[in-house]
């Protein structure tokens, strides 16, 4: 598991039903791509968040994959419509196997 890595999500706490609201994520992660080398010579191996995904009421959002050309901490914006009251699950995925999500929470308002 990288260090440090700190998934953060901005969602509305209300929206309409119907309504099209914009999500925000970020995650703090170093994103090592495999490319550079250490003092030593020795090549630094790959450490990326290699996929996110985005469900909503266990209904696929968005779902991306990501390669090694990445930046460090990456943010997504994007939008997503709101058909009823639910939970949107974000999920982030390491080349480590790790796996960090976090859940927010939406009402119709």
């Amino acid at each position: 598991m990288a260090s440090g890595v700190k998934p953060r999500v901005k969602v509305p706490k209300t929206a309409a039903a119907g309504e099209v609201i914009t999500i925000k994520t970020l995650i703090s992660h170093q994103m090592e791509s495999g490319q550079r080398k250490d003092k030593e010579g020795n090549v630094i191996p790959r450490s990326i968040i290699n996929r996110f995904t985005c469900d909503f009421n266990g209904q696929n959002v968005i779902d991306v994959t990501l390669e090694p050309a990445i930046s460090t901490n990456p943010y997504f914006q994007f939008e997503a419509t709101v058909p009823e009251a639910g939970e949107f699950v974000f999920t982030w995925y390491d080349d480590d196997g790790s796996v960090y999500d976090t859940k927010k929470q939406i009402a119709i308002g």
